[in-house]
């Protein structure tokens, strides 16, 4: 039982940045079942060069809940599941950060599709997830927006399932136990 989860920021380092949007994708049986989105008010002003990535403007989250109102929401919605993430270190991150400063705790098993991506595909060069969206003829058409990223990640994430199992490897803990080994190929 995993949840897909994206996050969309106003920079890369959790102590001085804030998230902008939050989507989450609980998945059973390889389908998306239900889903979590929000755009977060980060309560400060998003630079330039983030709206021309995300598409995230001041305006767009100028009326959206703080990061405060929607981590209760977000935590209920994650659960006990395994969280599943492209660069989960980021996403988790952040997201356990702000889980502390406002009173909650993220405790869940986390598993990174970009540390997997390094064990399944070693001869791709790069590992962004455009990257294996291209490998794997998965089309993403809403990238750099969270939910975009969490369905294409969902689906990069099914690919990756189904040559595990074709390897033997289909318990939740025999894969994460793989992403962490090092084991290429």
């Amino acid at each position: 039982m995993y949840t897909v989860v994206d996050i969309e920021t106003t920079g890369l380092s959790k102590n001085y940045h804030q998230i902008t949007e939050i989507a989450a994708a609980r998945v059973r049986n390889g389908r998306i079942v239900e889903s979590f989105e929000s755009l977060v008010n980060p309560q400060v002003r998003i630079p330039h060069f983030i709206t021309k990535l995300t598409g995230i403007s001041d305006a767009m989250v100028k009326d959206a809940p703080t990061i405060s109102r929607v981590m209760p929401s977000f935590i209920d919605f994650v659960s006990e599941d395994v969280f599943v993430a492209h660069n989960a270190t980021f996403d988790y991150g952040f997201l356990e950060h702000n889980a502390r400063l406002h009173g909650h705790k993220l405790e869940n098993e986390r598993l990174c599709t970009r540390k997997l991506a390094n064990r399944l595909f070693p001869e791709l060069p790069r590992k962004r997830l455009g990257d294996l969206c291209g490998h794997l003829n998965i089309t993403n058409v809403r990238a750099h927006r969270a939910m975009g990223d969490v369905q294409a990640t969902a689906l990069v994430f099914n690919e990756m399932l189904g040559i595990l199992q074709s390897r033997g490897i289909s318990e939740v803990s025999s894969v994460l136990k793989f992403e962490k080994s090092g084991r290429k190929g």
